[in-house]
């Protein structure tokens, strides 16, 4: 078996632009590049070198999906950071009500009321988002 490896090794290195993930061409292409007397190593050869381009292929198969995957998620993470910037310029403020005591805590009655943001505000949540999304990033690597 030592043989077929290394006489496939030295086929790929030098005529590796010859050689594709069919058995038939790749033995096509052995015929025209060597001669190799025996049909049986023929084969072997051939087969070798096709098991050799299919495994690189489906390795690189994969490689593109786990970059697609790892794009979408990256994706995903970008528009619920967008959700919760929106949802986060939405929040109601809260003051607690002198004189009015809740019966079921010691505390005033909470009471809600929407207050515009000023721009200072926003610029502030601005940054904070962008800081958020940069350890966000250096966490995923």
């Amino acid at each position: 078996m030592d043989r077929i490896k290394r006489i496939s090794n030295e086929l790929m290195n030098e005529y590796s632009e010859r050689f594709g993930t069919d058995f038939l061409t790749n033995k096509q292409s052995l015929n025209e590049i060597s001669i190799v007397r025996s049909k049986g190593l023929k084969n072997k050869i051939a087969g070798y070198i096709t098991k050799i381009l299919q495994r690189q292929a489906k390795f690189e198969e994969r490689k593109q999906m786990i970059i697609e995957n790892e794009k979408k998620s990256q994706e995903r993470k970008q528009s619920r950071t967008k959700k919760a910037e929106v949802e986060s310029e939405e929040v109601a403020s809260i003051e607690i009500v002198d004189g009015v005591e809740d019966p079921h805590t010691d505390e005033g009655v909470r009471h809600v009321t929407e207050q515009p943001s000023s721009e200072s505000e926003t610029v502030e949540s601005e940054e904070k988002s962008v800081a958020d999304e940069i350890i966000d990033e250096s966490k995923s690597e």
